[in-house]
């Protein structure tokens, strides 16, 4: 190769790997997938594709991928496909193989650093569409902090009698209280989810989607397009486009992965009633580029941020609709113009925010989904964090108001979810319980498995303004309710609760923010003084190494913390 091609700053990575004669064999290796003379002397941009027929929010994305090859060839770039895997939880959700579904995070992210890092590619693209892949994809650019751009699959059409994929769970639950036949449940099974695309309420993946878009790692409007459209087919084109821009000014991760930006994600987050999981991958993601987030930022944005999304699981509509009305950039628009968002942020465009809403026209006047500042639909945040004797490093609660923001109650306590689950559905839990699922967290499940089976159980039972739910495993973003996930520390690390006995009284309250077992420091201390850890339930294989090297969920739950 000519030395002016090895002295090419966009090709920073790949010339090492493909220039000179000292490299012919990797350049023969090359033109065995399709590299021509030309493309070695052009800078290579991974796209990282998360397709699988796993599930219906991924089974679209090969499609995707070559759509952005595509658009990094036209501008000069040599686009090289290679995947990552994928899970579903709406499969796995109330099930041994959820344990895998947070794990899922950090094996992705290993994935993308790994095929990146090894095979020298100058700037990469990374599409998801789902819960772990979106947040994993993200950890790995972080890591890699190369010109770099996330692109999400898009979001679900709605099902018949405008069903999602929670409709089906809460369906179960109201099954097993009687309300409706087996045959009633079949027909939402057979019609809520009609194709591709992340599950369609302002969910995990939804609610990642808008909080990447809104950090400034995906371009505009990238977060609220239908998965099945020529507009996401168009966004994928343009981010492949986009990355040769990016080698060009040398705009990396780490430019636009700012403190502010991450504070942006916040209060769009906020603003859109998004999931709970938020706090848990953003905290892991700042981490991962070097940002200090904590628990903390949650709370102090939260006090200034309300509430103004009417989405689903809380509220009525899907994503769907909301793209059709123009997607979070009129709602983001908003947020800067009431100076709740930092306008100076750099994104992926290599223009700032403020930059890139400037032209952004306002939501129609007759829609219902995105209400006024003035008059929200919560005047602060519904995700809370709460502490007390109960989650001394805290716990993470969505209280959007509708379910009360105070609750009091006995504990019943469960070792695993399929033990509450069970108890659940033989109708032994009762209002004013105050359900404990424990061991479930980072280490102790291992793997944090979510508890939509549950909490859709005990919706469905008509038990969701009766019955309060806590866990040191974490929530769906379908998940609604009284529910409070996080604690830490989490029980097998011997957290207070761990401690907790059938019949012991708990207070919940959303508005100081604590959580308390009513029983004595002295009765606690006499039960921690017996309490054992249990022993690990794998030694072997990806659970066990995630176990021996995961952080708490209050620090991301990232598994490659520095010593």
């Amino acid at each position: 190769m000519s030395e002016e091609n090895s002295q090419d700053p966009r090709r920073r990575y790949s010339s090492p790997v493909v220039d000179g004669p000292g490299k012919a064999a990797s350049r023969a290796m090359l033109r065995a997938v399709g590299f021509s003379d030309e493309d070695f002397a052009k800078p290579q941009v991974g796209i990282a594709s998360t397709w699988s027929q796993v599930t219906p929010c991924n089974s679209h994305i090969d499609t995707l991928a070559e759509q952005a090859r595509l658009g990094a060839d036209a501008a000069g770039g040599k686009g090289v496909i290679f995947n990552t895997i994928t899970i579903s939880d709406g499969i796995a959700n109330g099930t041994e193989g959820m344990k895998y579904s947070l794990v899922s995070r950090e094996v992705i992210c290993d994935s993308i650093e790994t095929v990146a890092g090894c095979e020298g590619f100058d700037g990469l693209v990374a599409i998801g569409g789902c819960d772990k892949n979106m947040p994993g994809c993200m950890m790995g650019l972080a890591r890699l902090d190369r010109p770099s751009i996330f692109v999400y699959g898009g979001t679900i059409l709605p099902g018949e009698n405008h069903t999602d994929i929670v409709s089906v769970f809460e369906a179960m639950g109201a099954h097993s209280r009687g309300d409706i036949d087996r045959i009633a449940v079949k027909q939402i099974e057979e019609t809520a989810i009609p194709g591709p695309g992340s599950c369609g309420g302002m969910y995990t993946a939804n609610t990642m989607a808008s909080a990447i878009e809104a950090l400034g790692m995906s371009l505009p409007n990238s977060s609220a397009q239908n998965a099945v459209s020529q507009t996401k087919r168009d966004d994928c084109h343009a981010a492949g486009e986009a990355v040769l821009e990016l080698l060009e000014k040398d705009i990396k991760p780490s430019d636009i992965m700012t403190r502010e930006a991450f504070e942006n994600a916040i209060t769009v987050v906020i603003a859109l009633g998004g999931s709970t999981n938020a706090i848990l991958h953003l905290i892991g993601m700042a981490s991962t580029i070097g940002v200090e987030l904590s628990l903390e930022d949650f709370t102090r944005i939260g006090k200034r941020v309300p509430v103004v999304a009417d989405l689903r699981p809380s509220g009525h509509y899907m994503m769907s609709e909301l793209v059709a009305i123009g997607g979070i950039q009129p709602l983001m628009k908003t947020l800067l113009d009431a100076g709740l968002l930092h306008g100076d942020c750099l994104t992926v465009t290599g223009r700032t925010l403020a930059e890139n809403l400037a032209d952004v026209k306002p939501y129609p006047d007759d829609q219902q989904i995105i209400m006024p500042l003035d008059k929200p639909i919560k005047a602060q945040s519904h995700l809370r964090i709460l502490y007390g004797n109960l989650a001394p490093t805290g716990a993470v609660a969505k209280i959007t108001g509708k379910e009360g923001t105070r609750f009091t109650g006995r504990a019943r306590v469960f070792g695993s979810e399929e033990e509450a689950q069970a108890r659940i559905n033989d109708g032994t839990v009762v209002a004013g319980d105050v359900l404990v699922i424990r061991y479930e967290g980072p280490r102790g499940g291992p793997g944090m498995r979510e508890m939509l089976t549950p909490t859709s159980a005990i919706m469905g039972r008509g038990l969701g303004n009766d019955v309060a739910l806590i866990t040191d495993g974490r929530f769906s973003g379908g998940s609604h309710g009284f529910v409070v996930g996080h604690v830490t520390p989490e029980a097998f690390e011997g957290g207070p609760i761990a401690l907790v006995e059938d019949g012991d009284e708990i207070t919940i309250d959303a508005e100081a923010d604590v959580i308390e077992v009513n029983v004595s420091d002295d009765e606690l201390a006499r039960r921690r003084a017996a309490w054992r850890q249990p022993e690990p339930r794998y030694r072997r294989g990806v659970l066990a190494k995630y176990a021996r090297t995961v952080s708490s969920a209050s620090l991301g739950a990232v598994t490659d913390l520095p010593e």
